[in-house]
């Protein structure tokens, strides 16, 4: 198979996490006869810096004609600590998903035996859970009309009947695909967007019969992924709600560096990890390079190399259980690895395999 692949390292540690990436997929492309061929663009504060735009034109062009986008990480405390700021790196990830019509971003939640210590929940409620929160990605109050000055300002949380169905019908397909439970979130009992939500769900669940349907309002379902989190089989739900919940889920794991996601939808689907740019470990090769390693095991998915995504998986899993670790994740005492050791040795394993 012939792969085109844009390459966004972004800001912070996305430059040394996408190269350990980078080296995954073709040390994967070469044992499997794939070809593979990148084209690099600015996004985030080094866009910024450099054109003065988190998303540039040329950028977009790249992402559109590329079979798929690996992205790393915006953010910069720079801008972070500037409320004034008129122009921010996140606003080229919007950018980014808006204009390549990304609508569905898939983030699984999975635990690793090996490292169920370090979740801060108990042993008996975080072992083998494992699910997806599928969340809207180019509606809600990110996208809507928007206003501010001294005094006042608000976000408009709008949606579509057409945009709920088709993030409704990904996650049926998932369901499908998995246990059958669809846990539809929202805030119905407050909010008129939540209410059209809820309406069109239960207006589509009869087309999914084998899947078993529930409905739970945003805090409720914050709560039980602490409380029982194995309940959960595919979560749906909007923007915010989505942005908030996917986080608490990651955490649950034991470590935000090990949980990659895809966003999927119009144009060329993009895959990252799910953690941010960490800007203070920036050249400290420390960074957890995994959740971007699986980032790329999902890409492989995505076009149906499912055997390439399982070897990607099966490296991870084996460095693991070596514990060769970044030392956010390492046993005590365990031998000090770094952002490139942790991909090379991972690189080696495929090659060996």
């Amino acid at each position: 198979m012939d792969l085109k692949i844009a390459v966004l390292p972004g800001d912070g540690i996305g430059p040394e996490i996408s190269e350990q990436g980078v080296a995954v997929m073709n040390a994967v492309c070469e044992k499997f006869g794939h070809n593979v061929s990148y084209q690099y663009a600015l996004c985030g504060a080094d866009a910024i810096d450099r054109v003065g735009d988190p998303f540039p034109e040329e950028t977009f062009e790249i992402c559109m004609n590329a079979d798929a986008v690996l992205f790393s990480a915006v953010g910069d405390p720079k801008f972070d600590n500037d409320p004034t700021a008129k122009v921010r790196p996140e606003q080229g990830l919007l950018a980014m998903r808006k204009k390549l019509g990304l609508f569905a971003n898939i983030r699984p939640v999975e635990t690793f035996d090996c490292l169920i210590h370090k979740s801060p929940l108990k042993d008996e409620l975080v072992r083998g859970a494992d699910f997806i929160c599928i969340r809207e990605l180019t509606g809600g109050m990110y996208f809507g009309e928007k206003y501010q000055d001294d005094e006042k300002a608000y976000d408009t949380n709008a949606y579509t009947r057409p945009e709920i169905e088709r993030i409704l019908k990904v996650a049926y397909e998932y369901a499908m695909r998995r246990r059958k439970h669809l846990t539809v979130v929202d805030k119905a009992n407050v909010l008129a967007s939540s209410r059209l939500w809820r309406q069109v769900a239960k207006e589509m669940a009869p087309q999914y019969p084998e899947v078993v349907t529930d409905y739970m309002f945003v805090d409720n379902a914050a709560m039980r992924m602490i409380q029982d989190p194995r309940f959960f089989d595919v979560m749906v739900t909007e923007n915010t709600f989505g942005d908030i919940l996917t986080d608490e889920g990651s955490c649950i794991t034991g470590s935000m560096g090990l949980l990659p996601s895809a966003s999927t939808g119009e144009h060329t689907p993009v895959f990252e990890p799910i953690h941010g740019s960490w800007p203070q470990a920036k050249g400290l090769n420390i960074a957890n390079p995994l959740a971007q390693i699986l980032s790329v095991a999902m890409l492989f998915e995505y076009f149906n190399l499912k055997e390439e995504g399982a070897l990607i998986r099966k490296a991870v899993n084996a460095s693991l259980d070596a514990n060769v670790r970044t030392p956010e994740i390492q046993v005590e005492g365990g031998e000090r690895y770094g952002t490139i050791e942790v991909g090379q040795w991972i690189v080696d394993y495929i090659k060996k395999a």
